[in-house]
């Protein structure tokens, strides 16, 4: 395809479904971002600035369409001790730090991790992060005026009762203009944006971080960069991957990668946060209708806009109808075909996606309920492939000779079994070890056919390998240590 053909399908392709997804993304940014900026310790115009930077620039380098990333609250959560023990101005580089770290991993090719995130960790996180978003939503729910509460019910069937009348015009942002109408002409006592602090009234300049240009600096900032660079991606790449599956098209999570570095570095540099991609938003834009780069980049560019020019009026815009926006997010984004797979699916991966949620809903940390996941999706998948591992033997008719066939695949999980299965004092002259339907996989493998062939040479057993293919024949010369000098008294410990 070429530049003009990419150009006019990831921008021109839908500039109307665009444009007014953008704008309703625009709106739903700014509480987020002011949110955020709370949670990192900083002032609200440093995480709208970060998110109108992040997204404009994304929207250029990103490697998927229609995604929103601006600042989030798993970025901000890590910034915050930074930014009370050293300041403002080392959240700044370490948000540039980190998104020189980004880059270096999209040029790693770290996108390709995400082919070991099994479909229950992804079921997981969406999950969990739908519960968040909520969750988010409760300081607003929680000791408010009945009228909120009206409001809130109000725009909930704005969002889902006006697409049956009409599809031209998303939604949310009819609830939005609506519910302001109201608020402004009868005088609702609800809480509006102005109330969440100030909006900023000029534009950002380019800088650089006031800090010391020494060592002390980067040790002070490096593990809040790695932590802000590991999470900002497993965020992004796993909200790539749904966005993936909402549009059912493809993406290039390297050059997310890079992009998302390429964003963290140009909010560092302009006196913003960092920030990855956000699934809130993310499906707020699809589900209104976006589906290009121009999306995200309107998205950014009308949040520039609504600060700069009509930031009064913004700061008019009632929370009930930014409320039911994100309501309406997080019961779209929780995956409720899951509690019904429960009883379907197997049981251990009904277990890995509830420890993911329980892990992510428990401590806020993205990272740490996806490690989870993914570590117990690795073990649950080398259990089962141990179970199907076996080895039967036959012995000779004058009783002299045994031969062990060896099925399935011998790596850490199925030594044990393997070792168990030989009679090393059975009287015998020879031993014939086939391993023709078996696979060697790692160093434990390549250690237990040492083990068994020195304890049966230990008594005085000839023995013999059979039928071994190419790879595990590979690791074997280059590991196996049976026909070495002295291989018996090392390893038996004789």
């Amino acid at each position: 395809m070429t530049f003009a053909q990419t150009f006019r399908r990831d921008w021109l392709s839908n500039i109307r479904g665009d444009v007014l997804a953008g704008i309703v993304v625009a709106l739903a940014l700014i509480p987020e971002a002011i949110g955020f900026s709370i949670i990192a310790g900083v002032d609200p115009k440093i995480g709208l600035y970060a998110s109108f930077i992040i997204a404009m620039v994304i929207s250029v380098a990103g490697g998927r369409p229609a995604m929103i990333s601006a600042a989030t609250a798993a970025t901000a959560v890590l910034m915050g001790t930074l930014v009370r023990e050293h300041g403002l101005q080392y959240l700044l580089v370490a948000t540039i730090l980190a998104g020189i770290l980004q880059v270096v991993a999209g040029y790693a090719r770290v996108g390709y991790v995400m082919r070991f995130v099994s479909r229950s960790v992804m079921t997981g996180f969406v999950n969990a992060l739908a519960i968040l978003i909520f969750m988010a939503q409760l300081p607003e729910l929680i000791g408010v005026t009945w009228e909120t509460y009206v409001m809130i019910a109000a725009g909930l069937a704005i969002i889902y009762l006006f697409p049956r009348l009409t599809r031209l015009v998303p939604s949310p942002l009819v609830c939005i203009l609506v519910l302001s109408a109201i608020s402004l002409m009868l005088h609702v006592d609800v809480r509006t944006v102005a109330d969440l602090g100030e909006l900023p009234s000029t534009l950002p300049t380019l800088l650089f971080p006031d800090v010391p240009l020494t060592l002390a600096t980067v040790w002070i900032i490096l593990p809040y960069s790695v932590a802000v660079a590991a999470v900002g991606l497993l965020e992004s790449l796993l909200t790539a991957s749904i966005v993936d599956q909402m549009t059912d098209t493809r993406s290039d999570k390297n050059r997310e990668s890079i992009g998302q570095g390429i964003a963290n570095m140009a909010s560092g540099f302009f006196g913003g946060m960092a920030g990855c991609a956000m699934i809130g938003q993310s499906v707020i834009n699809v589900k209104s209708g976006g589906r290009g780069r121009l999306s995200t980049f309107v998205a950014g560019a009308f949040l520039l806009f609504l600060l700069m020019v009509l930031g009064d009026i913004v700061g008019l815009i009632p929370m009930p109808a930014l409320v039911a926006i994100m309501i309406m997010v997080s019961i779209g984004t929780f995956s409720w075909t899951s509690l019904n797979d429960l009883r379907r699916h197997p049981r251990r991966s009904s277990i890995v996606m509830l420890a993911t949620v329980i892990t992510v809903v428990g401590t806020h940390n993205l990272a740490l309920g996806v490690g989870v996941g993914v570590l117990l999706s690795g073990i649950f998948f080398a259990w089962k492939v141990a179970q199907i591992f076996r080895v039967s033997s036959v012995l000779t008719a004058d009783g002299q000779e045994r031969d062990y066939l060896v099925e399935g695949q011998l790596f850490f999980a199925s030594v044990e079994d393997f070792l168990n299965a030989f009679d090393f004092k059975e009287p015998l002259q020879r031993v014939r070890i086939d391993v023709s339907m078996a696979h060697i996989w790692d160093v434990s493998g390549v250690n237990a056919v040492d083990v068994a062939v020195l304890k049966f040479r230990r008594e005085g057993v000839e023995v013999e390998l059979v039928g071994m293919n190419d790879a595990s024949a590979t690791l074997m010369d280059k590991l196996a240590a049976h026909d070495r000098p002295g291989a018996m008294e090392r390893m038996l410990g004789h």
